[in-house]
């Protein structure tokens, strides 16, 4: 595995991190009004997450959205790590859009207004997908 980005896989990297870690960082301190709008559109996509106190579900997703911008941010952390960890934090995302009603128009992916700021994300699905691949790939070639 290497050790440090490729120049090259910063910029995305860097892209990336600015935005999940300012989201992370904004969530910190949620309160029970904006804690409960975010665990009931997540609860939406993903009925599992009904169990979980929505104040507690606020505060784990802001300490894992801030965990993943630090890493996709510190370019020692291996672009493997970094990308798998994107892939399935923007997957998430990704399918929030998919299957939260109102997000997208009547049969189709394109976006309502009110999905437009989660169908976005998914260039965060693609810079993961992007360093992941490029790194299985070079193993391959080895």
């Amino acid at each position: 595995m290497r050790i440090f980005a490729r120049a090259h896989q910063l910029p995305p990297r860097l892209a990336a991190a600015a935005i999940v870690l300012n989201s992370g960082i904004e969530m910190l301190g949620a309160d029970e009004e904006r804690a409960a709008g975010l665990h009931g559109m997540a609860c939406g996509a993903y009925p599992f997450l009904g169990r979980m106190d929505p104040v507690e579900f606020a505060r784990l997703l802001s300490r894992a959205q801030t965990a993943l911008g630090v890493a996709l941010l510190v370019p020692f952390v291996p672009s493997l790590v970094a990308g798998a960890a994107l892939t399935g934090f923007a997957g998430g995302l990704v399918g929030l859009y998919l299957r939260t009603p109102g997000m997208r128009r009547e049969h189709s992916l394109r976006p309502t207004p009110q999905g437009l700021g989660v169908a976005k994300d998914v260039w965060l699905l693609g810079i993961g997908l992007g360093l992941v691949l490029e790194e299985l790939g070079r193993r391959g070639e080895r």
